[in-house]
């Protein structure tokens, strides 16, 4: 058998699989894939891994409540290059407990304070460290352990008598969560960050696949992006290409700190120890949460407790730009899709503030009602003491006359007179197993219906979309048409309805701001699936050397030059996005099969033993890369 034959049989069977998975996914959706996938350049994660971002978002989320490799793992990823540190105005949060300490130390025992640690052998002692489960849907096995001060994590695969087929074990160094709903883990590997593929459900007391894994293995190659970790981490250097890549330090403060809400305390440590006093009582040299107004002060937790349908940092900034007192519109924009009344919203899992600005004690107290009106981040009550600790907070604005329940019924039930329990219900959360976050909307009973404003929300210059972060003082401003391409772009995979917006504004922002990267790179996207490529060559070119670098980008200009039969280019181009984004494993596919085509058949193979050696689970690429060996031996 020639060498040409074999990898011509390769490349066959590439694409048989990537056409089993074009029609399953154009069947689930009733679009044609080439709609589907018109726009993938505007996603801000993967191509085929939008899915896994909201799970992992959500993941963090509900465990926050409450919340070195062994020598089989792959260590061939050097170090990449690192932008150097800028000069920081944080301080860090034990600089606050110099003066704070009462306070530091209870905020240290709430969830946020706990949001995530080292894995230390101290940890460990108070840690579930043992597990083992099969994934029934993949045959995969996964094992969670402990040794000498470490906890591991293990994906294997058995073949039918029992005996190993690959294992891939990695260290876990950081646990994520508080442990309320569970506990997850993340791995390193050089500078980048993933998350580990078991977590521990606390209601159910077991390691099991970490949200999301069902629908899809990935493994040990789940990264962890910006737009989460900033979010679960005090002060996360998460790189902006959103693939997982840190900078050489990844965190330079683990837990949520007092600086996420209080602003960067630089300025105020250094006048308090110099001893200047504040100026009428007022210190204007840190943010005090609660001198604020009630918008500013909700635009601090909806930077991390609301999410809506599709959040948007607006053009040059970075999650980490947010400051509290600021408004958050500033840094990112949160749009929603308007709901219908035979389909009212049903999520409560990071909607806290939308659910809130619908209950009646919010729209009766004149939109003054906030987040810490209720809610004092400091201090955590413990289950037992939370019916009793958020009784009081209820009671500041209502009466025991105020409810129509006797209070002997109220006495009976358990626990005893729960205003909370009865009026803020838990409910499952059903993309996470075994875990249930509260109803923010305060309903007087739970058949209640929703109000009228909740389908009234829209306005004249924003008909499509519901606005839910403007500045103060700016509800009728829409965002930019910038920050609405990226948003309608994200849309248009579960709301293809949005697929015309999406083009007017494009084509509006090709009249006004034509040199943008963003508006180069959605351009040549357009003029790629028009069948213009040379013309998708040169936006997609322009809008790479200008700085929108995201890997589809890359994968949409190679596609051009493959058309353009220019396939020796196609394959530079693959491997400059291939070295940007190194775990991207859909990537590395379509390098080896462009190797293959243009019968560089060294490379293409050296490629497939750096695939499999990255991604041991795959067990398509371990038959390929058997085959080829195969034929080297038979040689």
């Amino acid at each position: 058998m020639t060498e040409d034959v074999v990898f011509q049989g390769c490349e066959r069977m590439f694409h048989s699989q990537s056409a089993r998975f074009t029609r399953s996914h154009a069947g689930e959706t009733g679009q044609q894939s080439d709609t589907r996938n018109l726009h993938t350049f505007l996603r801000r994660k993967r191509p085929r891994r939008v899915w896994f971002v909201a799970w992992l978002l959500i993941f963090v989320s509900v465990f926050l409540r409450g919340g070195s490799a062994c020598g089989q793992s792959p260590s061939n990823v050097k170090p990449t290059a690192q932008p150097k540190e800028t000069a920081s105005e944080h301080v860090g949060s034990l600089a606050c407990a110099e003066c704070h300490k009462q306070i530091y130390n209870k905020y240290s025992q709430t969830g946020m304070g706990r949001s995530m640690s080292l894995v230390t052998p101290e940890i460990l002692k108070a840690q579930p460290t043992s597990g083992s489960i099969e994934d029934k849907n993949t045959g995969l096995h996964f094992d969670v352990y402990a040794r000498d001060g470490q906890l591991f994590q293990s994906e294997y695969e058995l073949d039918s008598n029992g005996k190993e087929i690959f294992r891939d074990t990695r260290a876990v160094k950081w646990i994520i969560g508080a442990g309320e709903n569970g506990l997850g883990g993340l791995v390193q590997q050089g500078d980048y960050v993933f998350q580990a593929p078991l977590s521990f459900y606390s209601k159910a007391q077991r390691w099991e696949l970490s949200p999301g894994y069902e629908l899809g293995n990935s493994g040990f190659n789940r990264p962890i992006l910006p737009g989460c970790i900033s979010c679960h981490s005090g002060r996360p250097n998460a790189l902006p290409e959103g693939n997982g890549h840190f900078a050489n330090r990844p965190f330079s403060e683990l837990a949520i700190g007092c600086e996420n809400c209080h602003g960067p305390g630089l300025a105020h440590v250094v006048a308090h120890r110099m001893g200047f006093e504040n100026v009428h009582g007022h210190d204007s040299s840190i943010v005090n949460p609660a001198s604020l107004t009630p918008a500013l002060a909700d635009n601090i937790c909806m930077s991390c407790h609301q999410t809506g349908d599709v959040r948007v940092l607006r053009p040059g900034k970075d999650y980490k730009d947010f400051r509290p007192g600021t408004p958050l519109e500033d840094t990112l924009s949160i749009l929603m899709v308007p709901p219908k009344r035979e389909s009212p919203p049903q999520q409560d899992l990071l909607e806290h503030y939308y659910s809130m600005t619908l209950s009646k004690c919010y729209r009766a107290s004149g939109e003054k009602l906030s987040c810490i009106s209720c809610h004092d981040p400091h201090v955590e009550p413990t289950r037992e003491e939370a019916p009793a600790y958020f009784k009081q907070q209820c009671l500041r604005c209502h009466n025991e006359k105020s409810c129509t329940l006797p209070l002997q019924v109220r006495e009976r039930r358990q626990p005893a007179d729960d205003c909370a329990g009865c009026h803020m219900q838990k409910r499952d959360v059903r993309e996470i197993s075994h875990s249930s976050i509260t109803n923010h909307r305060i309903l007087t009973r739970p058949d209640e219906p929703f109000p009228d404003i909740a389908f009234q929300q829209t306005t004249p210059a924003l008909p499509d979309l519901i606005h839910l972060n403007p500045a103060p003082g700016k509800k009728g401003i829409p965002p930019s048409a910038l920050v609405l391409l990226q948003a309608y772009g994200e849309l248009v995979e579960k709301h293809p309805e949005y697929l015309t917006r999406y083009y007017t504004v494009l084509d509006q922002l090709e009249r006004t701001d034509p040199d943008d990267p963003l508006v180069q790179g959605a351009i040549g996207n357009r003029e790629l699936h028009a069948g213009k490529y040379q013309k998708a060559v040169e936006h997609l070119q322009r809008a790479i050397k200008e700085g929108h670098a995201k890997t589809v980008l890359y994968t949409d200009l190679a596609d051009a030059l493959v058309k353009l039969d220019r396939a020796s280019e196609a394959v530079q181009v693959l491997k400059q996005a291939a070295d940007r984004d190194p775990f991207n494993a859909e990537l590395r596919k379509r390098l080896i099969v462009q190797l293959i085509q243009v019968k560089d058949h060294v490379n293409a193979r050296a490629q497939m033993e750096d695939y499999v050696q990255r991604f041991p689970a795959d067990s398509f690429m371990r038959q390929l890369l058997a085959r080829v060996q195969s034929m080297g031996q038979a040689k």
